[in-house]
This record gives C-alpha cells, sequence and structure tokens, in this order.
C-alpha cells in the first residue's frame, strides 16, 4: 500500500504533501499517518508509541500499511512499537484483526486512505467506531 509517519496524537494538519498513499519522499516523509475508518488521517510529526494512539482508541488497533496482505490477518503493532516517519498506518476496529483481507477489503482501505491523505482531514483522538 503505502507508506507514512509519526507526531503527537492531538497535532492537526493541513494538507499532505508526500503524493497519495505511496509517497514516502518529500517533506510528508517526516510525518507518519495515521487513516481511520472514517477516513480521518493524523499526521505525527514527533516520535509516538502505537500504544499511545490505541489508548484513546481502545476498541481498536493499528496496523501498517506495509504489513497488509491478502488472505492474511491484519497484524497489530505491538504497543512499544514507534510509528515511523514516511509511513501509513490504519487505525481499525479489533474485529478487523480476526479476519483475513480480501482484495475488497484492501481497495476499500486504499481508496481511504487516498481520498484522506489528498485533503488530509485529521482528530483521531475523536474517532469512534461501532
Amino acid at each position: 500500500m503505502g507508506a507514512c509517519a509519526s507526531s503527537t496524537s492531538n497535532s492537526k494538519s493541513g494538507k499532505a504533501t508526500g503524493g497519495g498513499v505511496s509517497g514516502r519522499r518529500g517533506s510528508a516523509a517526516a510525518a507518519a499517518k495515521v487513516v481511520d475508518m472514517e477516513g480521518r488521517v493524523q499526521e505525527l510529526k514527533q516520535s509516538i508509541q502505537a500504544k499511545n494512539i490505541i489508548s484513546r482508541n481502545p476498541n481498536c488497533f493499528l496496523c501498517s500499511s506495509e504489513s497488509i496482505g491478502i488472505g492474511t490477518c491484519m497484524p497489530q503493532l505491538p504497543d512499544d512499537e514507534e510509528l515511523q516517519p514516511g509511513r501509513i498506518y490504519f487505525l481499525l476496529p479489533v474485529s478487523y484483526s480476526h479476519k483475513p483481507v480480501s482484495l475488497p477489503d484492501l481497495c476499500a482501505l486504499a481508496i481511504k486512505a487516498s481520498s484522506s491523505l489528498a485533503t488530509c482531514s485529521v482528530d483521531l483522538c475523536s474517532a469512534n467506531f461501532s
């Protein structure tokens, strides 16, 4: 899929400059991006561990876009893992961690990330999944 970056959980940004889902280079590579199921993006420009995002979203988990594969379950980022600059992460409901990813699932995530990164709306702390 692509790559993303990291920052503080209360960070709000304007627009992405990395060129979409796979944009790893350029000024957007300085930030990790977290995309939620509503398509909101949070740019994280400072180092942060996965548990800082998860603690604000207890029924969710983080998954690196680079670790998603068709036919496999989405691997959860360990709580103590630092989000890496230039990478995209998905904040997903825990129920997604127990089912294999289908091609339509992967396409839906790619579309959310692509359209979200083009406009870069933010604020995952208020994300509410049902």
